[in-house]
């Protein structure tokens, strides 16, 4: 004989009880709009044509992600619509798609929209909307705002911390170093700029030799290289987007100009930057990154690595593995996943907001070992460690620590 017993009527208030105290605001739905009881409609903006087109394959790639994760079911049974639009780089056009996103479409929130000029052309629009600008593709220092733009957020290490880290470089390896700067003429090169003279600190005005700005409506940069090269300089700092850095990689080994050429990770890519320029011209040249590479031979055994491959196989078999801007996609598509997982259905603006600025040590598997995603409610970045690598035979090669380039610190 049981030590008690319900009656079956009893029995089933119980249960009711119990099931209402155990799933509680579980079982509660809310719901913003873009979101359903069966669908969540994400907004994305990429330069699929353009100057910048080369990166247009991380909206191609998050696209396939997300079509693998409604095959397996969905987020919580609820499939994601994935809305991308092309913008040129330009940020007129970007402004016309995030409020065609936004005011037509209905997106619940915007998604790893590509570039620091289109970002900060919507930053306003999109805060006053209050409407989440969430994984922003760009590494601007300005997207770690929450007081003042709590609607937006990057993802990857920004720039002025990336800056810093080849500072620290220098003045340990080259502290007697000529410094020639070649950066694009809009925040997301001033920032990189930032970066380095702060690291050089007191040094920044004797290293720094030169500095040259280009816009990216300029067909070529050649005249640029050669003016940097006619300085002296020992050091080549190039913030440039991948079409400009392949260009700049090439022309430097025309004009056989043999300074140390640190490459910002923007343009770290093999597929869409190194190949196009000639492994040839691009040995020793240094980066940094945050992320595996599919070309070193140290992951081949690696989980990771493999299920990165695995979707690339099957998801996205036209993809180029080479190319940085897809296992890029594949990360950032990891995360918003982790995200929406931990809204359940509270599928609100401001609980996207705060589930994403609730990340503890997460990791998606493609991240370098060591490195990992954190935020809070004060802090919008949400990985801020790079390791530097060494361009090598057809590959990069990674070397030193990871390394925090936080800005504070």
């Amino acid at each position: 004989m049981p030590a008690f017993h319900l009656r079956p009527a009893a029995l089933s208030a119980a249960l009711v009880v119990l099931a209402a105290s155990c799933s509680g605001a579980l079982a509660q739905k809310k719901y913003d709009t873009g979101a359903t009881d069966t669908e969540i409609k994400i907004g994305n903006i990429m330069p699929y044509s353009g100057p910048a087109s080369a990166y247009g394959v991380i909206g191609t790639t998050e696209a396939r992600y997300f079509q693998k994760i409604n095959a397996e079911g969905g987020i919580n049974g609820r499939k994601i619509n994935f809305i991308s639009y092309d913008d040129a780089y330009s940020p007129p056009k970007t402004v016309e798609q995030a409020r065609k996103l936004v005011e037509s479409d209905e997106v619940l929130f915007i998604f790893n929209s590509l570039g620091t000029p289109p970002n900060s052309a919507i930053h306003k629009y999109m805060n006053s909307k209050k409407v989440p600008q969430l994984f922003v593709a760009t590494g601007a220092t300005k997207w770690n705002d929450p007081k003042d733009f709590p609607w937006t957020m990057g993802w990857q290490p920004n720039y002025q911390s990336e800056g810093r880290i080849y500072a620290k470089y220098l003045l340990k390896e080259k502290p007697g170093a000529k410094i020639a700067v070649l950066y694009q003429n809009d925040d997301y090169g001033k920032d990189y700029l930032k970066g380095l003279k702060d690291g050089l600190g007191a040094k920044a005005a004797s290293m720094i030799v030169a500095e040259e700005s280009y816009e990216t409506t300029e067909p070529t940069i050649d005249n640029h290289i050669v003016k940097l090269k006619s300085t002296g300089a020992d050091v080549f700092f190039d913030v440039t987007t991948p079409k400009f850095a392949a260009q700049a990689i090439k022309k430097a080994a025309e004009i056989d100009w043999k300074a140390l050429h640190l490459l910002n990770n923007v343009s770290a890519s093999v597929g869409s930057v190194i190949k196009p320029a000639g492994y040839e011209n691009a040995q020793g040249v240094i980066s940094a990154h945050y992320l595996k590479d599919t070309t070193d031979p140290q992951w081949n055994n690696d989980p990771g690595m493999k299920q990165y491959l695995d979707f690339m196989n099957k998801d996205f078999p036209e993809g180029d593995k080479l190319d940085n801007g897809t296992i890029t996609g594949y990360g950032v598509a990891q995360t918003l996943v982790q995200v929406l997982k931990q809204c359940g259905n509270d599928l609100t603006r401001e609980n996207i907001m705060k589930q994403a600025a609730n990340l503890k040590n997460f990791r998606t598997e493609v991240l370098l070992p060591g490195i990992y995603i954190n935020t809070g409610p004060d802090d919008f970045a949400p990985i801020s460690q790079l390791q530097l690598m060494r361009f090598k035979g057809e590959r990069w090669e990674l070397f030193g620590d990871v390394i925090s380039g936080d800005v504070g610190g």
